[in-house]
Protein backbone atom coordinates (compact mmCIF):
# COMPACT_ATOMS: atom_id res chain seq x y z
CA UNK A 1 0.00 0.00 0.00
CA UNK A 2 1.48 3.17 -1.07
CA UNK A 3 1.12 6.09 1.33
CA UNK A 4 -0.35 9.21 0.20
CA UNK A 5 0.67 12.63 1.23
CA UNK A 6 -1.91 15.52 2.50
CA UNK A 7 -1.03 19.08 3.02
CA UNK A 8 -0.88 20.09 6.36
CA UNK A 9 -4.59 20.37 7.72
CA UNK A 10 -2.97 20.92 11.54
CA UNK A 11 1.03 21.56 11.71
CA UNK A 12 1.13 20.19 15.31
CA UNK A 13 1.42 16.90 14.55
CA UNK A 14 5.21 17.02 16.63
CA UNK A 15 6.49 13.92 17.97
CA UNK A 16 3.02 11.72 17.88
CA UNK A 17 3.46 8.19 17.92
CA UNK A 18 1.91 4.90 19.51
CA UNK A 19 4.39 2.43 20.26
CA UNK A 20 3.15 -0.96 20.34
CA UNK A 21 5.57 -3.27 22.67
CA UNK A 22 4.94 -7.28 22.79
CA UNK A 23 1.22 -6.64 23.04
CA UNK A 24 -0.90 -9.60 23.51
CA UNK A 25 -3.89 -10.13 24.66
CA UNK A 26 -6.90 -12.62 25.94
CA UNK A 27 -9.82 -12.61 27.99
CA UNK A 28 -8.76 -16.21 29.71
CA UNK A 29 -6.66 -15.22 33.40
CA UNK A 30 -4.78 -18.54 33.07
CA UNK A 31 -2.92 -16.19 29.72
CA UNK A 32 -4.15 -19.55 27.31
CA UNK A 33 -6.68 -19.02 24.32
CA UNK A 34 -4.77 -15.75 23.51
CA UNK A 35 -6.72 -13.40 20.73
CA UNK A 36 -3.31 -12.02 19.43
CA UNK A 37 0.45 -11.76 20.67
CA UNK A 38 3.54 -10.23 19.87
CA UNK A 39 2.56 -6.96 18.49
CA UNK A 40 5.35 -4.85 17.67
CA UNK A 41 4.37 -1.27 15.81
CA UNK A 42 4.67 2.15 15.93
CA UNK A 43 1.93 3.75 14.49
CA UNK A 44 2.47 7.51 12.98
CA UNK A 45 0.52 10.87 12.04
CA UNK A 46 -0.74 11.03 8.42
CA UNK A 47 -1.10 7.02 7.86
CA UNK A 48 -4.06 5.40 7.91
CA UNK A 49 -3.84 2.12 9.50
CA UNK A 50 -6.31 -0.50 7.74
CA UNK A 51 -6.85 -2.95 10.78
CA UNK A 52 -7.63 -6.72 9.49
CA UNK A 53 -8.40 -10.11 10.42
CA UNK A 54 -11.37 -12.65 10.67
CA UNK A 55 -14.47 -12.16 12.97
CA UNK A 56 -13.00 -12.87 16.33
CA UNK A 57 -9.63 -12.14 16.24
CA UNK A 58 -9.74 -8.78 18.63
CA UNK A 59 -9.77 -5.97 16.22
CA UNK A 60 -12.08 -3.99 18.50
CA UNK A 61 -10.46 -5.22 21.54
CA UNK A 62 -7.17 -3.26 19.97
CA UNK A 63 -8.56 -0.45 18.80
CA UNK A 64 -9.06 -0.29 22.82
CA UNK A 65 -5.59 -1.23 23.92
CA UNK A 66 -4.59 1.46 21.58
CA UNK A 67 -6.64 4.31 22.60
CA UNK A 68 -6.25 3.04 26.10
CA UNK A 69 -9.12 1.68 27.37
CA UNK A 70 -8.14 -1.66 28.17
CA UNK A 71 -5.18 -2.64 29.63
CA UNK A 72 -3.07 -5.46 27.26
CA UNK A 73 -2.83 -9.01 29.42
CA UNK A 74 0.96 -9.30 28.13
CA UNK A 75 3.38 -6.09 26.68
CA UNK A 76 2.91 -2.20 26.92
CA UNK A 77 1.53 0.90 24.94
CA UNK A 78 3.26 4.48 25.18
CA UNK A 79 1.03 7.17 23.58
CA UNK A 80 3.52 10.14 22.85
CA UNK A 81 1.75 13.61 22.49
CA UNK A 82 -1.78 12.25 21.17
CA UNK A 83 -4.40 14.15 23.34
CA UNK A 84 -7.89 13.87 22.22
CA UNK A 85 -8.91 10.50 21.37
CA UNK A 86 -12.01 10.26 18.65
CA UNK A 87 -13.89 6.53 17.79
CA UNK A 88 -15.78 6.53 14.84
CA UNK A 89 -18.72 3.81 15.62
CA UNK A 90 -19.63 1.61 12.73
CA UNK A 91 -23.29 3.02 13.10
CA UNK A 92 -23.38 6.98 12.02
CA UNK A 93 -25.13 8.96 14.89
CA UNK A 94 -26.07 12.42 14.61
CA UNK A 95 -28.41 15.38 15.67
CA UNK A 96 -31.77 14.84 13.46
CA UNK A 97 -32.65 18.36 12.49
CA UNK A 98 -29.25 19.39 12.64
CA UNK A 99 -27.79 20.55 9.23
CA UNK A 100 -24.43 18.30 8.24
CA UNK A 101 -22.43 21.83 8.32
CA UNK A 102 -22.69 22.34 11.85
CA UNK A 103 -22.28 18.62 12.95
CA UNK A 104 -18.58 19.41 11.94
CA UNK A 105 -18.33 23.39 12.45
CA UNK A 106 -19.34 22.87 16.20
CA UNK A 107 -16.23 20.20 17.10
CA UNK A 108 -14.29 23.79 15.80
CA UNK A 109 -16.13 26.24 17.98
CA UNK A 110 -15.28 23.93 20.94
CA UNK A 111 -12.23 23.85 20.48
CA UNK A 112 -12.58 28.19 20.79
CA UNK A 113 -12.86 29.25 16.93
CA UNK A 114 -15.22 31.53 15.96
CA UNK A 115 -18.17 30.42 14.27
CA UNK A 116 -17.54 32.03 10.89
CA UNK A 117 -13.66 30.90 11.32
CA UNK A 118 -15.45 27.30 12.00
CA UNK A 119 -17.93 27.30 9.33
CA UNK A 120 -15.19 27.99 7.13
CA UNK A 121 -12.79 25.09 8.22
CA UNK A 122 -16.12 22.92 8.23
CA UNK A 123 -16.29 23.44 4.68
CA UNK A 124 -13.24 22.36 4.07
CA UNK A 125 -13.97 19.38 5.45
CA UNK A 126 -17.53 18.61 4.03
CA UNK A 127 -15.45 19.21 0.69
CA UNK A 128 -13.00 16.78 1.71
CA UNK A 129 -15.31 14.25 1.48
CA UNK A 130 -17.52 14.57 -0.78
CA UNK A 131 -20.48 16.75 0.96
CA UNK A 132 -20.20 19.87 -0.08
CA UNK A 133 -23.45 19.35 -1.81
CA UNK A 134 -25.42 18.87 1.17
CA UNK A 135 -24.02 20.95 4.11
CA UNK A 136 -27.56 22.47 4.06
CA UNK A 137 -29.35 19.26 4.46
CA UNK A 138 -30.30 18.01 7.88
CA UNK A 139 -28.88 15.00 9.56
CA UNK A 140 -31.98 12.96 8.65
CA UNK A 141 -32.05 13.68 4.88
CA UNK A 142 -28.44 12.48 4.84
CA UNK A 143 -28.27 8.96 3.05
CA UNK A 144 -26.22 5.83 4.77
CA UNK A 145 -22.96 6.48 3.33
CA UNK A 146 -23.63 10.78 3.75
CA UNK A 147 -23.75 10.45 7.01
CA UNK A 148 -20.70 8.20 7.50
CA UNK A 149 -18.82 10.68 5.94
CA UNK A 150 -20.16 12.89 8.02
CA UNK A 151 -19.13 11.78 11.06
CA UNK A 152 -15.67 10.72 9.67
CA UNK A 153 -15.34 14.71 8.82
CA UNK A 154 -16.70 15.55 12.03
CA UNK A 155 -14.16 13.32 13.87
CA UNK A 156 -11.19 15.35 11.96
CA UNK A 157 -12.75 18.39 13.17
CA UNK A 158 -12.09 16.99 16.65
CA UNK A 159 -8.97 17.91 16.53
CA UNK A 160 -8.05 14.21 18.08
CA UNK A 161 -4.39 13.18 17.90
CA UNK A 162 -5.71 9.43 17.89
CA UNK A 163 -8.63 8.47 15.32
CA UNK A 164 -10.55 5.54 15.68
CA UNK A 165 -12.97 3.97 13.29
CA UNK A 166 -14.75 1.01 13.81
CA UNK A 167 -16.39 -0.95 10.20
CA UNK A 168 -16.76 2.23 8.65
CA UNK A 169 -18.72 0.58 6.01
CA UNK A 170 -20.01 -2.60 7.58
CA UNK A 171 -24.00 -1.45 7.64
CA UNK A 172 -23.75 -0.02 3.68
CA UNK A 173 -24.23 -1.48 0.27
CA UNK A 174 -21.05 -1.83 -1.83
CA UNK A 175 -21.97 1.16 -3.99
CA UNK A 176 -22.66 3.28 -0.73
CA UNK A 177 -19.61 1.74 0.91
CA UNK A 178 -17.18 2.75 -1.97
CA UNK A 179 -18.32 6.57 -1.53
CA UNK A 180 -16.97 5.78 1.92
CA UNK A 181 -14.08 4.34 0.66
CA UNK A 182 -13.05 6.93 -1.80
CA UNK A 183 -11.89 9.64 1.46
CA UNK A 184 -10.30 7.32 4.04
CA UNK A 185 -7.22 8.78 3.23
CA UNK A 186 -8.71 12.71 4.08
CA UNK A 187 -8.88 11.21 7.78
CA UNK A 188 -4.67 11.71 7.76
CA UNK A 189 -5.19 15.56 6.73
CA UNK A 190 -5.28 16.64 10.54
CA UNK A 191 -2.10 15.24 11.28
CA UNK A 192 -3.56 12.49 13.28
CA UNK A 193 -2.88 8.86 13.47
CA UNK A 194 -5.70 6.92 11.97
CA UNK A 195 -6.60 3.11 12.88
CA UNK A 196 -9.39 1.48 10.82
CA UNK A 197 -10.89 -1.65 12.13
CA UNK A 198 -12.40 -3.39 9.06
CA UNK A 199 -13.43 -6.76 7.63
CA UNK A 200 -14.04 -5.04 3.92
CA UNK A 201 -11.11 -5.57 1.26
CA UNK A 202 -12.28 -2.31 -0.29
CA UNK A 203 -11.29 -0.08 2.85
CA UNK A 204 -7.96 -2.10 3.54
CA UNK A 205 -6.87 -0.89 -0.14
CA UNK A 206 -8.16 2.33 0.80
CA UNK A 207 -5.64 2.85 3.92
CA UNK A 208 -2.05 3.35 3.23
CA UNK A 209 -0.48 0.78 6.07
CA UNK A 210 -1.72 -2.70 6.82
CA UNK A 211 -2.07 -4.62 10.69
CA UNK A 212 -3.18 -7.96 9.89
CA UNK A 213 -3.72 -9.75 13.24
CA UNK A 214 -3.49 -13.08 11.56
CA UNK A 215 0.23 -12.32 11.64
CA UNK A 216 0.01 -12.03 15.21
CA UNK A 217 -2.10 -15.32 16.07
CA UNK A 218 -0.60 -18.98 17.57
Amino acid sequence: MATQDHDDYDDHAGGRAVHLTDVGHTFDRAGEDMLFRHLMLTLLPRHVYALTGPSGSGKSTLLSIIAGWVKPYAGRVERVDCGRIAWVLQNPHGVARRAALDHVALPFVARGERRRDAQNHARELLDAFGLSDVESKPFKDLSGGEAQRLMLARGVASGAGLLLVDEPTAQLDLNTAATVNERLNNLSMSGAIVVIATHDPRTRDACTDLIDLRNYQS
